[in-house]
């Protein structure tokens, strides 16, 4: 959006089968998922009734049943938006695509592919799996250390794009009576050699809506930083706090300075887990019943997951022990262990915590509640919109469409119509243009 028109918050939904509470499947209304596609079009047609600007699908590239329901089966995600493209009009279709275990070609393909089915709606999250779990289904020999990781999704990231600017947007007159379909002096052969991959291209799809898909990308440690200042249009992050959440959004502000970027042209949306309730009573309730339903054992191996070591030969009642910094979800790690020693919580506290919402931030109340609190960090400069994270599905969902964002869209904070067809408009984003064709 252009500076000078007044910000508006960002949606999205965060969309995993069995909810976002590690025990959220085992309420009562709570509708698993993961591979009922009538459901999730259910789903996606309630958030494009609500207005948000995009759903996204998370991915891992091995199963984890030990931790969280939603983690031992998922649909593949391009398949996936593939199928809501169909069954949705305005909604932009994200999901995780890994730089690390990918090609950039197949990635390049897909989400024009799916960017041109939805005509215009795509949005990738680049991502460079954290997991050395995952390495084990992929002939690729040892997992890449954190730093290098953020490396090769840095060339990745360059060669996909350089792949959909392939085709200038004139490319293809399809001239019936001249004969000419396509243009050859309008094609880019990019022939990318480099460290870690050789893409010789064109390639084979037109240049998608879009001009280039969104680029989201999500993570928050100092490289992950560095890799949104320069290439993202949105970030998805976790924090605790308004304070710790400016701190961020500030720390990217600098970095796209120095990149010759304007702050309005990245969206940063921390995820956001409301339980809604009529009265605050109610909603402390409804929370209270899914903290009791947590299982012990899968709580502490999501944590063990999230801080990048196994915790389960400590004593839960015990400070978090000190430990070497991990290799996986560094700045997921930090935040946890931050606020664990700040807040002076025990091992089973902080579980506790993380199987509600994996440390992303949990707020419970009435619709003016949480429409407070997203609007003091949107006004306070600590977020541009929110990654919604419901803790089951479709009630609590459908619970915040229908209460919270009329409240957003009374106090002025949130659209109440869709500004264009494509994902990029109604971000108020502008369409890149090719490099190699300028007209």
């Amino acid at each position: 959006m252009p500076a000078d028109k007044p910000r508006q918050i960002r949606l999205g939904l965060f969309m995993q089968g069995a909810g976002h509470h590690v025990s959220g499947w085992r309420h009562p209304q709570a509708e698993f998922g993961g591979e009922n596609l009538g459901l999730i079009q259910r789903i996606a047609n309630t958030a494009e009734q609500g207005l948000f600007d995009m759903l996204f699908l998370a991915d891992g590239l091995a199963s984890a049943a030990d931790m969280h329901p939603s983690f031992v089966v998922r649909i593949e995600p391009i398949a996936l938006l593939s199928a809501l493209a169909m069954s949705t009009k305005h909604l932009g279709l994200a999901a995780t695509a890994s730089t690390t275990y990918g090609e950039p070609y197949h990635v390049a393909r897909a989400f024009a592919s799916v960017d041109h089915l939805s005509g215009g709606r795509a949005a990738w999250n680049a991502v460079t799996t954290s997991y050395a779990r995952s390495a084990a289904n992929f002939t690729r020999g040892e997992h890449p250390s954190h730093d290098e990781r953020y490396a090769i999704a840095e060339e990745f990231l360059d060669t996909v794009k350089g792949l959909w600017d392939s085709f200038a947007d004139d490319a293809f007159p399809k001239d019936k009576e001249s004969g000419v379909y396509v243009r050859g002096d309008r094609i880019h052969t990019l022939d990318h050699k480099g460290k870690y991959f050789s893409v010789k291209g064109p390639l084979n799809s037109s240049r998608p809506p879009q001009g280039h898909p969104i680029i989201i990308q999500a993570g928050s440690s100092l490289p992950g930083q560095k890799l949104a200042a320069r290439t993202a249009d949105a970030v998805f992050t976790a924090q605790q706090s308004l304070e710790e959440s400016k701190a961020f959004c500030d720390s990217l502000s600098r970095l796209m300075a120095e990149e010759g970027r304007a702050r309005h042209t990245l969206h940063v949306m921390p995820g956001f887990c409301p339980v809604v309730g009529a009265t605050e009573s109610e909603a402390r309730a409804e929370f209270e019943k899914l903290q009791s339903g947590i299982d012990p054992v899968a709580a502490l191996r999501l944590l063990s997951d999230r801080i990048g070591h196994e915790l389960s030969g400590y004593n839960l009642d015990e400070p978090l022990p000190d430990l070497p910094e991990s290799q996986a979800l560094q700045s997921r790690a930090k935040l946890l262990t931050q606020m664990a020693r700040r807040d002076n919580m025990t091992l089973r506290q902080l579980s506790n915590l993380v199987a509600g919402a994996r440390g992303h931030r949990i707020v419970w109340g009435t619709p003016a509640q949480i429409a407070d609190t997203m609007q003091e960090w949107f006004e306070a400069g600590a977020a541009d919109g929110f990654n919604i994270m419901p803790p089951f599905f479709p009630t609590q969902f459908e619970r915040f469409v229908e209460s919270v964002v009329p409240e957003l869209q009374k106090r002025g904070l949130f659209r109440t119509a869709y500004e264009g067809t494509t994902l990029r408009e109604n971000l108020g984003l502008e369409r890149p243009k090719n490099r190699f064709f300028e007209g």
